[in-house]
């Protein structure tokens, strides 16, 4: 299991979000799985921007490529703010706001850029913020400075 995969069905254990047998059984009774992708998801990688299981949205990692070069931006804060606009729109796409973010996950190449990384996170929420780790990581796929994670509740 990768190491990252690990550490997220952990933390999702101990905060209570997952149980064990929710973790890694198939589907738990009664509740129905949706993937939830953008309109105009251009990726093909073998995964889904979301899947919303009951009231729960589990929302895949993202880095933050500018869509129109496939590259990371020079500016640390547009990077950021195209994660975030990212996750903002598949929220979007399953009903569902900033607000209802209860976890964050984010994957950080240098620890160094933790406080721009939060000058623009910060300006996303408008209520209390979601329960967060900052992890330092190694290189990141495409060069890119974070990858985030995230889990939403529909209130």
């Amino acid at each position: 299991m990768d190491r990252r995969v690990g550490t997220l069905l952990g933390a999702l254990i101990v905060a209570g979000v997952l149980t064990v047998r929710g973790a890694f059984s198939e589907s738990a009774p009664g509740v129905d799985h949706k993937a939830v992708n953008l309109p105009d998801k251009t990726v093909l990688a073998p995964f889904s921007d979301a899947i919303l299981s009951g009231n729960t949205l589990y929302l895949a990692g993202r880095i933050g490529l500018d869509p129109k070069t496939g590259k990371v931006p020079e500016s640390i804060e547009d990077e950021v703010k195209i994660i975030l606009d990212g996750d903002k729109a598949v929220l979007a796409q399953a009903g569902m706001t900033m607000d209802d973010v209860v976890y964050v996950q984010v994957y950080c190449s240098d620890l160094s850029l933790y406080d721009k990384f939060n000058n623009v996170y910060r300006t996303y929420f408008s209520k209390d913020f979601p329960a967060r780790a900052f992890i330092g990581a190694g290189s990141l796929l495409r060069g890119a400075h974070f990858e985030l994670q995230a889990i939403a509740v529909k209130k």
